[in-house]
């Protein structure tokens, strides 16, 4: 008998309900977990959207990263484990666990993990 991997849940209950309570560390270890192989060395899964609001975690593998990019809103970057860099047109930046990066809308950055890490995202879109 062939084992199933689990499979994530539908995002429309992922995102039920009026409250909603996540254990990071365990969430990052299941997306460790998951068969289908890291892109560009990390997996990612959309915990809470609402409106132009996510929250987003990260589990990377050293070495993993996310080019450079931008969104139009403000970005909060928080190292939950391990740690990793983020690079913006004025400085490159060591976010060890425990750190929390804001950059306003529209900042370009890289993120690269130094070690295995995890990283929590959190994107407020804007709504002119």
């Amino acid at each position: 008998m062939e084992h199933e991997e689990p499979k994530r849940r539908q995002p429309e209950e992922r995102f039920a309900g009026s409250e909603h309570l996540f254990d990071l560390l365990a969430s990052a270890d299941g997306l460790r977990k998951e068969a289908e192989p890291a892109r560009q060395g990390h997996r990612q899964i959309t915990l809470f959207h609402h409106g132009g609001l996510s929250v987003v975690l990260f589990d990377f593998e050293a070495g993993g990263r996310l080019s450079d990019h931008s969104a139009d809103g403000v970005v909060a970057i928080q190292t939950i484990g391990g740690m990793i860099d983020v690079a913006t047109r004025e400085a490159t930046r060591e976010l060890p666990a425990g750190s929390l990066l804001v950059l306003e809308p529209n900042v370009v950055h890289e993120v690269v993990a130094r070690a295995p890490s995890q990283m929590l995202l959190t994107v407020h879109l804007r709504h002119d």
